[in-house]
Parts: structure tokens; C-alpha cells; sequence
């Protein structure tokens, strides 16, 4: 993350655990470092002004390809570069869409090309085809190739660098020496959302002691419903690790049901059910069922509808027709999965299939985060820059590796790539082409493109902060910190360039 008035690449957080660690994955390869989620940007004015003389200057050299992106930018009220009080309205950008409702995936087409992740990527982990048994050089591979002990200095929450012994407490806590050399491979559901850490400890940790935004022992977040197999147990009993289809990482055990593989991935083939297109929706109250009662449901979330139940019997001590009856999972007292009912208010966002993929959907499922505070691998019950655009089409049924690392590099999407000897003669005729939907890649971060004007593409994305040139040549920073509407162009990777400048990737989610 770059930090607020600072410009560099170095600024980017080498990997999203503090350690560059390796990625575990239930295969036998080496994972690159986690990327970080999100770098600051720009905004933008569809204005045309006079160039300054130090634009005329820039552009004397610059490729007429190039050109055509220069203009002055200004700073209206909003404070962003670039982006007008109308432009905050997800209205804006699906008028401007001629065919803002044409389907442009189908749920065949989504259905394969999510069987072709799993086939592909090596970044997810296809769960039901782990062996009956797992040994302990593959556990070992996914637990010490996350849980590195940290090499520099790191701070807690109170600014105070983190002591040798409290460090050492928090690694052994982590035990990867207690690994048995074969194990049962057992399965669980998650009951409810909850942090994916890279130690076994609720322990918040920070680069800087006077940063208490990015948690780097936090990795992810997981959802109620979500499969895992367990595959260690921390020394304290508290923790287990867990892989999921797209991560692997320290989860407390108070959020997992263990279950059979049956009841497992039975779970989450049943029908029908409700997909939560909101960017929460929450169940009702209940004292009689405390683990479903006020229940926080995400984004693309999927719950089974127990559509066969009684007419006028009480859900929990609750008459349901004001509601839809759904099926939860429940963690017992001994740890065991069950399952319960719960009502879901029909005033609750929520859909009886996956959202079409068309470009409208696109825009107002994304605009539904607009302004939620970014929250580094899914913390302050938030997400970022990867989460962000994952949870947008997830509530269309299309799967994405976790992060912008493994994102950006998807072999099983269509992707456009960039290497740094791509000049703004190839990189500018690929901005102007990009359409609603379009995933655009820096390094360590993502946007989704939401519409253009004037030619100049536009894109919301969940972020730290973005910095700009004002109308007079000054470099700005606005520090958003969170989910944002900006143009592209004017974002500033660094001194010296762009985020167009710096592009590594651009994945298209259509054929």
C-alpha cells in the first residue's frame, strides 16, 4: 500500500502475510509471494482545458499514441480527480450502456469456465479430489509455506515493536514439528465469517508502528457455508488450518462444524436456494437458535431454501411468511456440523438464481459497496481491492483466484498481458477498448472498469487512496480508503509513471 503523500514502488507490500511467503496449495509447486490488494489513484474530469506548458512539453516527445490520453485534469468538489457528484451514482454509468442488460456470459458458459479454473489454476485447490489420507509432507508444505517467522521488525497495535519472546510464543503456536506423518483428511463448513490468519493468533501486527490499517498476519476472510478441510490443529486447541478452494490459512476453531465429506459438499449442491445479492444481508433475531440469529451474509453468498416448509409452522418461535426458511450450517458444542433453519427477511437482498452476467449487474453490484472502508485481506468486516471484485461476481456465479497475484495471471480467463517493454503505443489502444466489466491490473492491485467518457475509461476499485496531478501540476493525494470511483489515466503508479504505465495485466470475463 502506498502510504498517503509518498510515491514509490517500493511502498507496495511484498506480500499480503509480511513474509513473501510461499502460497500453500494442495499440489506440489512452489506458490508465488502474496501480492498485496490495493495502491492508491486518481480521479478525473470529462473536461477538456488548455494543456499547461509542461503538458505541451510531456507531449513533444510523447508517442501520438500517448497523446491522446494527455490532458489538464481538475479537482471538482468531490475532492477526486476527475469524478462529479452524478458519477457516484450507479445510474450514470448504465445509461451511458447501449446494451446495458445483453447477457454476456450464460450459466453454461459460466459453469465451464469456472471447471477450468479448478483444471487450470494452480491457485485453487479442488478440495474433493484430496485423498482419504493426507501425509505429513503435504500438511507441512501448506502450514510452514504460510507461517514464516517474520525478518524484520514488526508492531502491535499500540505502536510498540512486537518483543522476541511474544514473536516466539505465536510462531510455536503453529507446531508444524506435531504434523503426523499420515492423518485422516476431515472436512468441515464454516458457520460463520471469519479471518483467515497466516499465525494462530488474533494478534494484529504492522510494518510501521504508526500504522493500524494493514494486519499483516491477516490473509483473508471466509463465509458461512464455505467447505474446508482441516488439516492441523494449533498447541493451544484454539485454531485450526484449513485449506479452502482458494486459500489456505489459520482459522479459529469456534467458526468451523466438522462434518463428513457427504454432508460437506452436499451443502452446498442443494436445492433450491437463495443467492445474497446485497453487499450483506443478515438473518433475524433469534434467542431460541443463537448461531443463526443475526447471522451477516455476503455478497454471492449461497444458502439452501427449505422451500417444503410448513405452511404456519414457527421458525424459531417466528411465524415465516415474512420471510424465506433457509438452511444453515451449525457448530455443536463438541464441534460436531449440523444443520438448522433460519429466516432470511424477504426484505434482505437476496435472489432466488445467480444475477445475470450483463453489464447493469456489473455496475450496481459493484456501486453497492461504494464507500465501505477498505479492509486489507477482508478485515474491519470489509474486503479489499481482490475481495471486492471476487464478491461482485461471485453473486453471478463466476469464480476468481483470491488475490490480484494469482488473479491477474489466471490461465483460465481471457487475459491480456504486459510486460515492461510495452510502450503506451500498445498499451493506450488497449485502454480505449476496455469495457464494463474488465478487470485492469498493477502491480498489487485491481480495478473493474464501469463505463468511459470521452474516451477515457473509468473504473471502481477498493482502495487505499489515489494520487493525482491537479490542474496546476501539483501531485495530490486523496486518501479514499476504501471502495472508489476514479478515472484511470490520471492515476499515478509512482514519479515517473502511470498505473496505464504500469499495467501488467487486463482479464476480460467474456469469451
Amino acid at each position: 500500500m502506498i502510504e498517503p503523500g509518498r510515491l514509490s514502488d517500493a511502498e507496495f507490500p511484498p506480500s499480503r502475510g509480511l513474509f513473501a511467503s510461499a502460497r500453500p496449495a494442495p499440489r506440489p509447486h512452489t506458490k508465488p509471494a502474496r501480492t498485496p490488494v490495493c495502491p492508491p489513484d486518481t480521479g478525473f474530469r470529462a473536461m477538456r482545458l488548455i494543456a499547461t506548458l509542461a503538458a505541451l512539453a510531456f507531449l513533444s516527445f510523447a508517442t501520438p499514441q500517448a497523446a491522446a490520453f494527455e490532458r489538464a485534469w481538475t479537482v471538482p468538489d468531490t475532492g477526486v480527480v476527475g469524478v462529479e457528484r452524478a458519477q457516484l451514482d450507479p445510474a450514470f454509468w448504465v445509461q451511458r450502456q447501449a446494451d446495458a442488460d445483453r447477457v454476456v456470459m450464460d450459466a453454461a458458459a459460466i459453469a465451464a469456465q469456472n471447471a477450468k479454473l479448478m483444471q487450470l489454476d494452480r491457485s485453487m485447490h479442488d478440495l474433493q479430489a484430496l485423498p482419504a489420507e493426507l501425509d505429513r509432507a503435504r500438511v507441512a508444505g501448506w502450514v510452514e509455506g504460510l507461517s514464516k517467522r517474520p525478518t524484520r521488525a514488526i508492531y502491535d497495535e499500540r505502536g510498540e515493536m512486537l518483543t522476541r519472546e511474544a514473536l516466539d510464543a505465536i510462531v510455536a503456536n503453529a507446531q508444524p514439528q506435531a504434523i503426523p506423518q499420515r492423518q485422516e483428511t476431515r472436512y468441515g463448513l464454516v458457520v460463520h465469517r471469519a479471518d483467515l490468519r497466516t499465525f494462530p493468533t488474533r494478534t494484529r501486527v504492522f510494518n510501521s508502528s504508526d500504522d493500524h490499517d494493514i494486519d499483516r498476519f491477516q490473509e483473508s476472510g471466509l463465509f458461512p457455508g464455505d467447505p474446508v478441510v482441516i488439516a492441523h490443529e494449533s498447541r493451544d486447541g484454539e485454531w485450526w488450518f484449513v485449506v479452502n478452494t482458494r486459500y489456505a490459512a489459520w482459522i479459529e476453531k469456534r467458526f468451523v462444524a466438522q462434518g463428513s465429506a457427504d454432508q460437506v459438499f452436499g451443502y452446498g449442491r442443494k436445492t433450491p436456494y437463495r443467492i445474497v445479492t446485497g453487499a450483506r444481508a443478515t438473518t433475524v433475531f433469534t434467542p431460541e437458535e443463537p448461531a443463526v440469529s443475526e447471522l451477516q451474509l455476503d455478497m454471492g453468498v449461497r444458502v439452501p431454501l427449505l422451500a417444503d416448509w410448513p405452511v404456519g409452522r414457527p421458525v424459531n418461535g417466528q411465524h415465516a411468511y415474512t420471510a424465506d426458511v433457509i438452511e444453515l450450517p451449525v457448530r455443536e458444542a463438541d464441534g460436531r456440523l449440523r444443520f438448522a433453519p433460519a429466516l432470511l427477511p424477504r426484505r434482505e437482498p437476496s435472489d432466488a438464481d445467480y444475477l445475470s452476467l450483463n453489464k447493469r449487474n456489473l455496475i450496481e453490484q459493484g456501486f453497492k459497496f461504494l464507500g465501505e472502508r477498505y479492509g486489507w485481506g477482508h478485515s474491519y468486516n470489509a474486503r479489499d481491492c481482490s475481495g471486492f471484485v471476487s464478491e461482485i461476481y461471485r453473486s453471478m456465479g463466476v469464480q476468481l483466484p483470491r488475490n490480484t497475484s494469482d488473479q491477474a495471471v489466471s490461465p483460465a480467463l481471457n487475459r491480456i498481458a504486459f510486460d515492461a517493454k510495452d510502450g503506451r503505443d500498445r498499451r493506450d489502444p488497449a485502454v480505449r477498448e476496455l469495457q464494463v466489466g474488465d478487470l485492469v491490473y498493477i502491480p498489487g492491485h485491481v480495478m473493474m472498469v464501469i463505463g468511459q467518457i470521452d474516451g477515457e475509461p473509468y473504473v471502481i476499485h477498493d482502495t487505499t487512496g489515489l494520487t493525482f496531478k491537479d490542474g496546476d501540476g501539483k501531485t495530490m493525494r486523496a486518501r479514499t480508503n476504501g471502495v472508489t470511483v476514479s478515472p484511470l489515466s490520471p492515476l499515478l503508479f509512482n514519479e515517473k509513471q502511470s498505473f496505464v504505465d504500469r499495467i501488467t495485466n487486463i482479464q476480460r470475463i467474456r469469451p
